[in-house]
Order: C-alpha cells, then structure tokens, then sequence
C-alpha cells in the first residue's frame, strides 16, 4: 500500500511540474510575440526615435499590433481546425 501511496504522490507532482512548464511556456510565448510586435512594428512605424510618440506614429503602433495579433489569431484558428479535422 505504501508503494501505491508513493506513486499516486509521485503522479501528482509530475502532474504540478508539468502544469508549471506548460504555464512557463506560455509566459515564453507570450513575450515572444510582444517581441515580435516591438520589431515589426518598430521598424514599421518610427521613422525617428523622440522622446514623445506623434500621434500618426502611435496610431501606425496601435493598428500594426491589431493585425498582428488578427493574423496570429487566424492562423492560430485555422491550424486547430485542421488538427480537429485529422489534416495537415
């Protein structure tokens, strides 16, 4: 019984650390892409760094990153159908 008792313990932590990988693979993912959008739409948008953002550039900033995250989505939507439908 001990034995069993010790592999349900063992099953349950392997379970916690994989539940904290996966929350950590999101935390990646997600700077990854505030990454992405900061260079793409850097180098997009800012045609000369100041110390205040014009509002033509904050505007290019804002609908740079709204097609980006609409793309990402997208794409992202389209793939799960394909993996719900069985194809590749």
């Amino acid at each position: 019984m001990a034995d069993f008792d010790f592999n349900s313990s063992e099953k349950a932590d392997t379970a916690e650390l994989q539940k904290m990988i996966a929350v950590e693979q999101q935390k990646a993912q997600f700077q990854a892409q505030v990454h992405n959008f900061t260079d793409v739409c850097w180098d997009k948008c800012v045609e000369k760094p100041s110390s205040k953002l014009d509002s033509r550039t904050e505007t290019c900033l804002v609908s740079c990153v709204e097609r980006f995250i609409d793309t990402t989505l997208t794409i992202t939507n389209r793939f799960t159908q394909m993996v719900q439908k069985g194809t590749h």
